[in-house]
């Protein structure tokens, strides 16, 4: 039952979401709404990247202080750490380029 009321309630949002999002202002809409996610992931991901960077060397020298199985457990989140932070920077490089490639050049979609 409850499953259904999640169901009913992602429905009804989503057929606002299309009927807000039809006709001219719409499309200015998306393209706006677009342009301010290319801004705030070039805004913030590189920071988050660093701060996992940061973070990885804090656990990984943290570990090194403790016993073998928190030192084994501290170099796999630092690892961890490490690949999301290389991850976002690659997603905060990347995602102009692709967003300016499906929504064109034309200036819509402006980072």
């Amino acid at each position: 039952m409850r499953k259904l009321g999640i169901l009913a309630v992602l429905g009804i949002l989503a057929s606002s979401v299309f009927a807000a999002g039809t006709g001219i202002s719409g499309l200015s809409q998306v393209s706006s709404a677009m342009s301010s996610l290319c801004q705030g992931l070039t805004q913030m991901l590189p920071v988050a990247g660093m701060l996992m960077i940061i973070l990885a060397g804090v656990i990984y020298a943290a570990g090194q202080m403790m016993g073998a199985e928190t030192r084994a457990r501290a170099n796999v989140w630092a690892t961890a750490c490490l690949t999301g932070a290389l991850i976002a920077i690659l997603i905060a490089v990347v995602a102009p380029s692709v967003l300016q490639s499906i929504y064109g050049t034309n200036g819509t979609i402006a980072c």
